[in-house]
């Protein structure tokens, strides 16, 4: 195995191409993104990534690395494209069937197929082998197909590409041995083998472990809020026990990975999902509120500084962001809005970006929905200098406000805001 081909040069196959081509494989990037293709030709990044840029400048100098809008001839073929979710939260596989197509004109004998992005129970089995075997190949034993899910965490990528362990599913043993062996080029974590469908399963599983659990501290939240209890209290001190680890609340999640996986569960047995069901109801509904804690506020026609756009602090992703969410229904109010997010370019949205002195210039609340480091110390003198009601409602829980000249909200007092509502009523 000398070259691999990665189709989908996004926030997982970038970084994985760039660390096969660190490895020593001749690697071909495929995208349909012009723009991020021609990029990566000049030893350039569309995405922001930790280190990542670095790595790619020079891999791509030292002629390991480079990038096309169509696949080619090669070893091993990944396949790390998007999988989103229809308006009814069924999968779209739109994306992995335009990709294992495009690799078919190039597929010869002994080849590798492995499928990185997150798929539903079964994809590899009743999707992905039979457009292969449609060709005319014998799927696991001319062709060598396999599904090893990505289990990275933003802003940490390059770090967990190597040290975390991978599982490695395959349509049959010798596929998953042989994809297997890809990864052993660089993998230094555990790798283990298993099959395509459990493989498929774990992945899930794991986001949705998540996505249940801070469900959890998102209704804890509530029931605080209405009994008057310091939710984050109450959080800190039950994971002192030692079989207990409750989450965080926030505005809601997003991202590419757990706002949307556990739909690929629900999808295949919804009548055996009453919890994870409930569970995206759950999160689904913290944008609205954190809206009606916004109302308690800002008077209608107020001035509000958002803080923060991507579903996670220090990166530039907004995909399922429920920032994205919040700030639509704060668009749908009469508010006066001004946005500030230091890691997202302008380019990435339709409405204009501020910077931090405009937004809070004259505002009525800064709402921070994304915890970046920028928004864990801010700038206080300017806030109660330049803000027309110094007020901070934090739904990340992330910042450290001193003064006490700044009316400071988090999930752990949000109880005190409606009770001064109910004083002034």
């Amino acid at each position: 195995m000398k070259k691999i081909c990665v189709v989908g040069l996004g926030y997982i196959g970038l970084p994985t191409s760039a660390m096969f081509a660190k490895t020593g494989f001749e690697v071909v990037g495929v995208d349909i993104n012009e723009n991020a293709v021609s990029l990566l030709n000049r030893g350039e990044i569309h995405i922001e990534e930790l280190g990542l840029g670095e790595l790619v400048k020079k891999v791509v100098r030292e002629d390991r690395l480079r990038a096309a809008t169509l696949p080619e001839h090669a070893d091993v073929f990944i396949i790390a494209v998007p999988t989103p979710n229809y308006p009814d939260h069924t999968a779209n596989l739109e994306y992995v069937k335009s990709a294992t197509e495009s690799i078919l004109p190039f597929l010869k004998k002994g080849d590798v197929v492995i499928v990185e992005s997150t798929i539903p129970p079964r994809t590899i089995d009743d999707f992905v082998a039979p457009i292969i075997q449609a060709e005319g190949w014998n799927v696991g034993v001319d062709i060598f197909l396999a599904h090893c899910p990505e289990r990275v965490l933003p802003g940490r990528i390059l770090i967990e590409l190597v040290e975390n362990t991978r599982i490695v599913g395959g349509i049959n043993d010798i596929s998953a041995q042989k994809a297997a062996q890809v990864y052993n080029s660089f993998v230094t974590g555990e790798i283990i083998v298993t099959s395509a469908v459990t493989a498929e399963m774990s992945k899930l599983m794991e986001n949705t472990y998540r996505d249940v659990n801070i469900a959890l501290a998102n209704e804890l939240a509530k029931i605080s809020d209405k009994l008057g209890i310091n939710a984050l209290e109450v959080i800190e001190l039950a994971n002192r026990h030692p079989r207990v680890n409750l989450h965080q609340p926030g505005p809601g999640v997003g991202g590419h990975c757990l706002a949307v996986d556990p739909y690929f569960i629900i999808e295949k047995a919804p009548d055996e999902s009453p919890l994870i069901i409930n569970a995206r109801r759950i999160n689904n509904s913290m944008p609205e509120f954190v809206i009606r804690h916004v109302d308690k506020i800002v008077e209608s026609g107020g001035k509000i500084a958002v803080f923060g756009l991507t579903y996670k602090g220090n990166i530039d992703d907004i995909r399922e962001s429920p920032a994205m969410d919040v700030l639509s229904l704060l668009q749908e109010r009469n508010y006066n809005l001004s946005i500030y997010d230091p890691h997202v370019k302008q380019a990435q949205v339709n409405f204009k970006l501020s910077t931090f002195d405009e937004a809070i210039d004259q505002a009525d609340c800064i709402l921070i929905l994304t915890d970046h480091n920028e928004f864990k110390g801010l700038d206080e003198v300017k806030i109660h200098s330049k803000m027309r009601n110094p007020v901070i409602f934090d739904t990340k829980n992330c910042t450290n406000i001193n003064s006490e000249a700044i009316k400071y909200y988090n999930y752990g007092n949000l109880y005190e805001m409606s009770r001064k509502v109910e004083t002034l009523v």
